[in-house]
């Protein structure tokens, strides 16, 4: 059920009620009211994005609300109810103290659900290797260094003479067989994807940046006009230091840490690469190698993530390749740089980006 509460311009109740959680129901109950609204508050969860999507399509004024941002301004309230947080809301809204959160398309929503899909099922496999690799430890049977195309091999090698204990792994390594037959699906649909989208394929013109890093980046953006300048993406996404000012005091902390978890880990993951793999020498690199010089490694990748961010973004708006060189412009082209990655993903069975 969802609470429903409409005030005047005076702050006056004029309404209170609860109705089913569905666009429907909720636009049915407002179109009830009679009279036009000037802005409907809508607290972000798992069903709003359903519910912002229903309220638009039969042109209600409907805003989704960010979550942390409310639950400060509500945590004043002795009781906290349905009923009392929906006065909060609509009382926020009244005096416009409020903070908008991007509702994402369908489109991104959709790659979204691919992306997350695709994870989970290479948690769960990596989850079951580690099981076994644990599990077969205590008998004396470890498995050591050995790849994911041969892993299942090992461990029916290992427990070839143990029957109890054979009988008990077999089905954890058909489970296994099974996720990764799974998981190669989702990945072949993700390179196909990345394969015809052309942001995607001019995002994997910058260093460190393969299929899963562009299709992430795309995902949580979304639309990069959102963003007034490029130095606000990584500040959005949790790269830049907490700041405490007070009086005398000034202190810098670490990361805030806000924002998607997946783009932030995403663009970690394409930092390590840039500072760390024999890829071609660039200006990016030679940036965090510098600060990794002043400050360490493990901050210069932080760093190297925003700026990474940034640089992506302004590629993004600028419908520009990434510059190799600062003195001239890229050489190659988006089609011949990305296609080679594209048919290197393609021959993994469960790369990253």
């Amino acid at each position: 059920m969802t609470a429903i509460c409409v005030l005047d311009a005076n702050g006056r109740v004029l309404l209170e009620t609860m109705v089913d959680s569905a666009p429907e129901a909720i636009a049915g109950r407002l179109h009830e009211f009679g009279q036009p609204f000037e802005r409907i508050g809508l607290e972000a969860g798992p069903l709003s994005q359903w519910i912002y999507a229903g309220l638009v399509d039969v042109g209600l004024a409907a805003i989704c609300v960010e979550t942390r941002h409310m639950h400060a301004a509500l945590s004043a309230r002795i009781n906290k109810t349905d009923r009392n947080d929906a006065r909060g809301i609509a009382q926020m809204m009244r005096v416009g103290l409020f903070k908008a959160v991007h509702v994402k398309t369908p489109a991104s929503q959709h790659r979204r659900l691919l992306l997350t899909s695709r994870k989970l099922l290479q948690r769960k496999i990596y989850d079951i290797e580690n099981d076994l690799r644990g599990s077969l430890r205590n008998f004396g049977l470890k498995v050591g260094v050995v790849g994911k195309i041969k892993f299942e091999d090992r461990i029916r090698e290992l427990v070839a003479d143990h029957s109890f204990v054979a009988a008990v792994v077999a089905p954890l390594l058909e489970a296994r067989a099974a996720l990764r037959a799974q998981f190669a699906k989702l990945h072949r649909m993700l390179l196909d994807l990345v394969q015809v989208d052309p942001v995607c394929r001019r995002l994997m013109s910058a260093p460190g940046v393969g299929p899963i890093v562009a299709l992430t980046f795309r995902t949580c953006v979304d639309n990069p006009a959102r963003f007034s300048r490029s130095k606000c993406v990584g500040a959005h996404y949790g790269l830049t230091p907490r700041i405490y000012q007070s009086g005398e005091i000034s202190r810098t902390g670490r990361i805030s840490r806000s924002g998607d978890v997946i783009l932030r880990s995403s663009l970690y993951e394409a930092a390590l690469v840039v500072l760390t793999g024999p890829g071609r020498w660039n200006p990016l690199k030679a940036w965090g190698i510098a600060v990794a010089r002043r400050r360490g490694m493990q901050k210069a990748m932080v760093a190297v993530a925003r700026k990474l961010a940034i640089i992506l973004h302004r590629m993004w708006r600028d419908d520009t390749d990434f510059r190799w060189c600062a003195a001239t412009t890229q050489r190659k082209t988006t089609t011949d740089s990305t296609s080679s990655m594209l048919e290197e993903a393609s021959r993994e069975d469960d790369g990253i980006g």
